[in-house]
């Protein structure tokens, strides 16, 4: 069960992403985006190789539906596949693996789930920044952007997080 209710809400979440990309254009200091919470919450039995099929898939998906270059998004969200497992060992440990477990905010706590999305999304948005201002903008800008969409990123992501792991775990 926990698959097709993961696939749904992901498909439900790329679509609130283009749409936030096409009519949600706060300014141009912010940011917003919830992909690195959907890499993160891949279940432990997707591997790195196919953590990174699917965040180009998205990201790919993402640019193409939401008007702008192709390629940015794919670019930011390859880094935070490739660096997923080395991240949640970083925060929660290698005993998650040990177990095989999947993140729960019930096991892992809110604090580290907040300290691990926090280093996706900044991940994330260095690397998009980087790539979306080509050296075109001045760095002032580039830090006020990256800080301002950094806090939104988070403060969006964590309850969307909780309402992608499994329930039975939270």
């Amino acid at each position: 069960m926990r698959g097709s209710r993961f696939i749904w809400i992901c498909i439900a979440l790329v679509a609130g992403q283009v749409l936030i990309g096409n009519f949600l254009n706060l300014s141009q200091f912010v940011l917003l985006t919830f992909l690195p919470a959907i890499i993160l919450c891949l279940p432990q039995s997707v591997g790195t190789p196919w953590a990174l099929g699917i965040a180009f898939a998205l990201g790919l998906v993402v640019d193409f539906f939401s008007g702008s270059v192709l390629g940015p998004t794919c670019v930011a969200l390859l880094p935070v596949a490739l660096l997923r497992f080395p991240l949640l060992r970083l925060v929660f440990g290698s005993e998650m693996f040990d177990r095989r477990e999947n993140l729960s905010v019930k096991r892992h706590g809110l604090p580290g789930l907040l300290l691990v999305m926090l280093a996706a999304n900044a991940l994330f948005l260095l690397v998009y920044i980087i790539v979306d201002s080509a050296g075109t903008r001045p760095f002032w800008f580039n830090l006020v952007r990256f800080l301002v969409s950094l806090v939104l990123a988070v403060i969006v992501s964590l309850p969307l997080m909780s309402l992608l792991l499994d329930p039975e775990n939270n």
